[in-house]
Order: structure tokens, then sequence, then C-alpha cells
């Protein structure tokens, strides 16, 4: 990578190959869920990643290259993580509570990557690109608003009376 035009395109595939993976994941978060509103939070979320999907897959169009072809090993790593936290869980509500501490891990890691991408696109002058970005980084920030509130309202609370 020479410029910041080729460190864009690193991002927006890394970020893509992320949302890819986080596809096949979420469903099995979602089973191992046993709160309701967990469960449909990962539902929901699972359909939202699947539109970022889409606009990663528009913005690569518009910039004329395959979102293909590079692998997020973060990514990679935190669902291995959540996948192994799953195995260890012996209680319902630890498993709930650890799924919220999962989840906003990668969201975490997701923010982090689109609120990049949104300023390497503006900067590279891509106004409309970087609007699409942000409608991508409000979602994330979204999701992890949404487990902050089942964590605090509910969650937590049963698993500390454990």
């Amino acid at each position: 990578m020479k410029t910041l035009k080729d460190l864009f395109e690193h991002q927006l595939k890394d970020l893509y190959s992320a949302e890819t993976q986080l596809i096949d994941a979420l469903p099995k978060m979602a089973q191992e869920a046993n709160d309701t509103k967990l469960q449909k939070a990962f539902e929901g979320h699972l359909e939202e990643t699947k539109k970022q999907k889409k606009r990663l897959e528009e913005i690569c169009d518009e910039l004329d290259i395959s979102p293909k072809g590079e692998t997020c090993q973060a990514m990679k790593g935190l669902i291995k993580e959540a996948k192994s936290f799953i195995e260890e869980a012996e209680d319902d509500e630890i498993m709930d509570a650890g799924l919220i501490a999962e989840a906003q891990r990668v969201e975490h890691y997701e923010i982090s990557g689109y609120g990049t991408a949104v300023r390497y696109a503006k900067e590279l002058g891509h106004k409309k690109i970087a609007e699409k970005l942000q409608t991508t980084l409000n979602e994330e920030y979204d999701a992890d608003n949404k487990l902050d509130k089942l964590a605090e309202n509910r969650l937590n609370r049963k698993a500390i009376e454990k």
C-alpha cells in the first residue's frame, strides 16, 4: 500500500470480510441466547448486517474495485472467542450476559473500522460514499446501545443473582 486510496480500499475489503463472517456467526449467537429480546436483537442485527454488506458492495462498485480478496483476521478472532465462550458457559443467564459482551466486542471493532473508513472517504473526496459509510457507522452505534440497554436493564442483573 502506497497511498491513502490503497489503504481505503484495503479497509473496505476488510470490512466486507468482517460483515460476511458476522452474517455466518449471528444465527448461532441468536440460537444460543436464552432471553427472547436478546434473540430478537441478534436476528435484527443479522438483517441489518446483510444490508451493510450490500452497501459495501455498492460502494466498491462505485469505486470499481472488488470487495473480495481479504480475510478480516480481527473478526475471525472475535468470532473464535465467542464460540469458545459459548462452549464454556454453563448457565443461561451467564450465557446471555456473555453473549452481549462478545457481541459488543464485535460492535466496537466495527465502529472503529467504519469510523476510519468514513474519515478516509472524506479525505479522498468521496462525499456520497462517506455518507453511506456514516449510515452504517450510525447503525453500529445503535446496535451497541441496544446491547448496552439489554445488559444494564435486565440480563446482567439476572447473572448477578446466580
